[in-house]
Formats: structure tokens, C-alpha cells, sequence
């Protein structure tokens, strides 16, 4: 692979990655309420969501979704259910101070955490166009596409895990100054609103 295409690709992920969708809000959510002990978790389920999205859509998945309307509307009828469950549930989030926080980052299940982001991280309809319809954009054809796909994608997630992980730690630390209720209670809805509307953006489109 050329390494102006490497670099151009660095960056269009690095662009995709910085605009808080889905992921990023439910990182933060989960950050906010449990602090740094579930980060690890948090990033996990980003790491291994993305390489199930991405080696899906560059295995062919896309084709397979244009061919059949039918498991293609499922999908996204599923991942906007979701997206809106989340929201809601992060809208009704009870406030909680920080003192009871940390007690909460105790007992916080990490493997359910895990598999949380994991599945919105996988249905995520902005991933899944940007694999799908812009990383062959910059694979050259005239090369072996094997190689080239295993470096985009281990470029993407390296990324998506160091963003995450930013993402996570600056809520976390943010936590700590958060201390009015109304504040959380702002922050949980505003959260749950943006998770709401990607919801019903998303049904919005499967309609079409």
C-alpha cells in the first residue's frame, strides 16, 4: 500500500472517529457514571466491535445487504431499536453523587458493559457506510487487496481504541467536577437525547 493512501486514510478515519456518534456517547454515559475502572471494558467492546463491522463489510457483507432489502431493513430496524432503548434508559438515569459513584464503579459489571458497546459499536450505521462505501476508496487495485484491507483495518481500530480511551478518561476525569444534580441530569439527557435521534434517524432511513 502506497503511504500517501495510508496517510489519507489515517486521516478520514482520525475526522470519523472525533464526531461524537453512538459510541462515543454511550463511552462517555458509561465513563460519567462508573469512572476509569470500566474502561478497559469500554474500549474492549469498541476494539471488538469495529473488527466485527469492518471484517464483515470487506468480506463482502455490503453486497450482501444491497442484494437482500430484507436482512438489510432487519438490521437496521434492530440497531435503531437499540440505539432508542439506550437513550431512554440514559435519559431515566437516576442522578447519582459522587461519593455513591464510586461505590458503583465497584460493582459495575464489565462484561455487560463489554457487550453493550460492543453491539452498538457493531450496528452502528456510521461505521458500516464508511467501511462499506469509503475504505475501497483507498485501496489500489493494482496490488493485492488482502494486505491492504488487514492494514486499513488494524490502522482503524488502533485508532478507534486510542479514541475511545480518550474519550472514556476525559469523562471520567470530568465525573469528579460534576457534582449538581441538575448538571447530571443535563449531561444523562442530553446523552439520551442524541442517542434517541440516531435511533430514529436510523429507522427513518430504513424506511427508504
Amino acid at each position: 500500500m502506497a503511504l500517501d493512501h495510508w496517510l489519507a486514510f489515517v486521516a478520514a478515519a482520525a475526522i470519523l472517529l472525533a464526531i461524537p456518534g453512538p459510541t462515543v456517547l454511550l463511552v462517555v454515559s458509561y465513563a460519567l457514571g462508573h469512572g476509569r475502572r470500566v474502561a478497559a471494558a469500554m474500549v474492549g467492546g469498541v476494539v471488538v466491535g469495529d473488527f466485527i463491522a469492518m471484517t464483515a463489510s470487506m468480506a463482502g457483507l455490503g453486497l450482501l445487504l444491497e442484494a437482500s432489502s430484507t436482512i438489510y431493513l432487519g438490521l437496521r430496524w434492530i440497531g435503531a431499536a437499540y440505539l432508542i432503548y439506550l437513550g431512554v434508559k440514559l435519559w431515566r438515569a437516576p442522578v447519582v453523587n459522587p461519593d455513591e459513584a464510586v461505590a458503583a464503579g465497584r460493582q459495575a459489571n464489565p462484561f455487560r458493559i463489554f457487550l453493550h458497546t460492543l453491539t452498538v459499536t457493531a450496528l452502528n450505521p456510521k461505521g458500516i457506510v464508511f467501511f462499506v462505501a469509503f475504505v475501497p476508496q483507498f485501496l489500489d487495485t493494482a496490488r493485492p487487496l488482502l494486505p491492504q484491507m488487514a492494514i486499513l483495518e488494524a490502522t482503524f481500530i488502533t485508532q478507534a481504541a486510542f479514541n475511545s480511551m480518550a474519550y472514556a478518561l476525559l469523562a471520567a476525569a470530568a465525573r469528579q467536577g460534576i457534582r449538581k444534580p441538575a448538571v447530571q441530569r443535563a449531561v444523562n439527557r442530553t446523552g439520551g437525547s442524541f442517542l434517541i435521534g440516531a435511533g430514529l434517524l436510523a429507522a427513518a432511513v430504513s424506511r427508504r
